[in-house]
């Protein structure tokens, strides 16, 4: 008696595997901006604290570092993912100019280029010659250049991914010194950031398929050095004054 196949089989499609480098432009943006939202933040209250002597001016240094930050990670973000999307036109309108002057120079390239990966040469000019009838431009942007529709540069997509992570990781140390009292903010702001900053790291290494503890620990790490040389600097200028 032949074994049916199970009812639930189904064609395997391309699309099934989900893979990091899918998401590689807008989490390293979104990592990027959160983790300088929540540090830079953190840093400036704590030490506007250590040399003020109330709440509304360590508030409003940290809205204005919210604010100030927000549009600096966005404009920063934009004019350098704009600058490798401008290198990345420019390579594919070579590529474009090469294919209509002399396709069977640029079929022999991508022939020796799946030679070099193991094919055999019958082999590889038939998979060149089929691949580049399909999208010629397609197969040397993939296998010539290295770029793919995944990794590709998208300046206001990070943009916008960077001005709001961003502003996410300042919201919580503004919280904290609008809510606790005066007295205990520096401390208040320096736990929840360091207890934040454990989680980021976590998340950013596991999305990341680094190690959580490395991940969480280097993160955390350079956060305490910030916090400890900006509430230094303002002691130093309270004490001063």
């Amino acid at each position: 008696m032949t074994a049916k196949s199970p009812s639930h089989t189904r064609p395997i499609s391309a699309h099934d595997e989900i893979h990091r480098t899918q998401r590689a432009g807008w989490l390293r943006a979104a990592v990027l901006g959160a983790n300088d939202g929540l540090i830079s933040t953190s840093s400036l209250v704590v030490g506007v604290a250590a040399a003020a002597t109330s709440r509304d001016p360590v508030l409003l240094a940290g809205v204005a570092g919210l604010v100030a930050g927000a549009f600096s990670m966005a404009a920063g973000e934009y004019v350098s993912v704009s600058s490798q999307a401008d290198a990345e036109d420019a390579d594919l309108a070579l590529e474009r100019r090469e294919l209509a002057r002399n396709p069977e120079r640029e079929q022999a390239e991508l022939t020796a280029i799946y030679i070099s990966r193991g094919l055999s040469t019958d082999l590889a000019r038939q998979v060149s010659r089929q691949l580049m009838e399909h999208d010629a431009l397609g197969a040397h942007m993939r296998d010539e250049i290295g770029l793919s529709d995944a990794t590709r540069a998208r300046p206001v997509q990070a943009a916008i991914a960077s001005m709001a992570a961003f502003a996410t990781g300042a919201v919580p140390p503004l919280v904290i010194v609008r809510l606790v009292p005066f007295a205990h903010v520096s401390w208040a702001v320096v736990a929840g950031t360091m207890a934040l900053l454990v989680v980021l790291g976590a998340v950013a290494a596991r999305l990341g398929g680094a190690p959580v503890v490395r991940g969480a620990a280097r993160v955390t790490f350079w956060g305490a050095i910030a916090m400890a040389c900006t509430s230094a600097v303002g002691a130093w200028f309270g004490s001063a004054t």
